[in-house]
């Protein structure tokens, strides 16, 4: 009879997330592991198989969170753009003080990883391009409802506002003031060319 686990996977997986999105990949050690997350190395290999394998899983778990506060901010905005401006600013000003790093978590591993670990590089790429992805629908969605011109191309004005989000997040490192990183982000759908 096989012995249920006796953690709970999606909380581990949050412990983990906040903490390689605060050290990164490679200065988060397996000890560091096993005091945030309580578990012992050999229990982590069994459940995750490395520390790789948790990793994985905590981009994964960080793209999903990302994309469940996009809907969110589309539920409570009257329209695609206010969404995205609304989950720029939450991501950039709102929760700075709270997130384990100012940076995006996506950005920083892309930032940090080479082709040594390749699998996790490519799962970053990958999941920056799945919040693209979902930058993209709603663009689409405001250009249905004549907010944005359909002669744009849905494609670039979501990589634009993919871009703006990682060096927008990365600058607030340097910013102790929040009203000129909220003036930058009304800016980006004041005079883009949405």
């Amino acid at each position: 009879m096989r012995k249920n686990a006796k953690f709970d996977r999606e909380q581990v997986i949050d412990k983990a997330t906040n903490l390689y999105w605060e050290k990164g990949f490679h200065a988060t050690s397996m000890r560091n592991l096993q005091d945030v997350i309580d578990m012992r190395p050999g229990s982590i290999y069994a459940a995750f198989g490395s520390k790789e394998g948790l990793f994985k899983e905590a981009l994964t778990r960080y793209t999903q969170a990302g994309i469940a506060q996009l809907v969110l901010s589309r539920a409570s905005a009257n329209s695609p753009i206010a969404a995205l401006t609304a989950f720029m600013k939450l991501m950039i000003i709102e929760n700075r003080g709270s997130a384990p790093s100012a940076m995006c978590m996506l950005a920083k591993t892309v930032a940090e990883l080479t082709d040594e670990h390749l699998e996790l590089l490519e799962t970053a790429k990958q999941s920056l391009k799945t919040m693209e992805h979902e930058f993209e629908k709603l663009i689409i969605e405001a250009q249905s409802i004549g907010e944005v011109s359909k002669d744009k191309d849905a494609k670039q004005l979501a990589r634009h506002i993919q871009v703006q989000i990682s060096g927008l997040r990365t600058y607030s490192r340097t910013c102790d003031d929040d009203a000129p990183l909220s003036e930058m982000i009304d800016d980006i759908f004041a005079h883009y060319p949405f």
